[in-house]
């Protein structure tokens, strides 16, 4: 089988580990828990970063740190993984769904009209005509890896006092290219980001988040809510509803090691992007979906676009048939719009998210896949290898 993405675990991971078993060092506090937040505010140029149990409780806490409410509205993509909707509902919120764009992330335009058009500014905040409710967050989401266009957004929501929330959890890596935002890494530009470290993502602690932010009073108080809210340690007592939420000292110290070996895993993730991205052009109907031409993406996941009636099989046909010969693949998420529990929400004309669920399939793109195993992939989908 070759999976569709794996950790590589190759490092100090197990020197690291072991240091924490050997010392005792295994619950929520340690000397790694401490150095990985260190090193990934190195690493993203973030002035403070706090290590999470997962980047779903990342996300729940920026909202909680961005004065988000119940019966507040949140603009989210429709096209994202649904933990980065379902935070919103954990809070009380609601989701208001917007397209993506040719690069599966968020419309920034369609976004900027629907805050033109469909929203007004008063009493200090933006208010959503149809609702009337407060607009209080943007969340957008860098989709596999890519950067979302952020540019002309974040004046927006500055002057209608709404906070922006990235979900950087897929793009850890990708760094800005062009404009205002250039050397700057997703999960900087907005009022807090967030970070994931899943078993598939680009480096993993086997579950695990991170909360980045140039404010220190949210540093501050993200510690504080995902310790439990302590406001007297030795004596228990607590002002406030607190969360278990803090990575633990062993999952940190997997993390850190894996940190460590991110520029290689990102050599391999770009080199193996544009192997199939060249192997594909020979086959007419296939194509690898295309970066955003403003950064420099980290390649997580590579998703590639059929056109069936080009290529005479549609993406279940050919997730079927590549299963068959022992390769992993997936769709995209399901759209959240469409989903059970928000079927009943605002969404904006979402137009292009549809067509590019329908006919996208994501690919084996591990950091250890090698270039043999993408030739494999390619293979298998060559007309020859169905029989016509």
């Amino acid at each position: 089988m070759i999976p569709l993405s794996v950790p590589e675990i190759r490092g100090n991971e197990w020197a690291y580990v072991k240091e924490c078993l050997d010392t005792g060092w295994v619950s929520s506090a340690g000397k790694f828990v401490d150095r990985f937040e260190q090193e990934m505010a190195r690493y993203t140029g973030a002035r403070h970063a706090v290590a999470c149990a997962s980047g779903t409780a990342a996300l729940h806490v920026a909202l909680m740190l961005c004065g988000v409410r119940p019966e507040d509205e949140v603009l989210v993509p429709a096209l994202t993984f649904i933990a980065s909707v379902n935070v919103i509902r954990y809070i009380g919120a609601h989701p208001v769904f917007m397209d993506c764009d040719e690069c599966y992330t968020l419309d920034a335009e369609k976004t900027a009209e629907f805050l033109a058009q469909e929203t007004e500014f008063t009493d200090g905040c933006t208010r959503n005509k149809r609702t009337g409710r407060r607009i209080s967050a943007l969340l957008p989401v860098h989709v596999l890896g890519n950067a979302v266009q952020l540019e002309s957004l974040l004046p927006l929501c500055r002057e209608g006092n709404i906070r922006v929330v990235e979900d950087a959890a897929e793009s850890l890596g990708t760094v800005y290219t062009t404009g205002a935002a250039k050397g700057r890494h997703p999960g900087t530009l907005g009022d807090v980001g967030c970070l994931s470290f899943n078993g598939n993502k680009v480096i993993t602690t086997g579950g695990g988040g991170m909360i980045l932010t140039e404010d220190p009073a949210m540093a501050q108080r993200a510690k504080y809510l995902t310790t439990q809210a302590k406001d007297d340690e030795a004596r228990f007592v607590h002002h406030e509803v607190g969360y278990n939420y803090r990575l633990t000292n062993i999952q940190a110290a997997l993390g850190l090691a894996q940190l460590e070996q991110l520029p290689g895993f990102l050599a391999v993730k770009r080199r193996n992007y544009q192997d199939y991205a060249q192997r594909f052009r020979e086959i007419p109907g296939l194509r690898l979906a295309p970066l955003p031409g403003y950064a420099d993406n980290n390649c997580w996941l590579c998703a590639l676009q059929i056109d069936t009636k080009v290529y005479g099989q549609d993406r279940e046909a050919v997730m079927a048939r590549l299963h068959s010969g022992g390769i992993q693949s997936r769709p995209l998420w399901h759209l959240n719009h469409r989903q059970r529990p928000y079927r009943d929400c605002q969404t904006y004309r979402i137009e292009r998210a549809p067509v590019l669920w329908d006919q996208s399939l994501c690919l084996p793109s591990s950091a250890g896949l090698s270039p043999a195993q993408v030739g494999e992939v390619v293979a298998a989908l060559q007309p020859g290898a169905r029989g016509t």
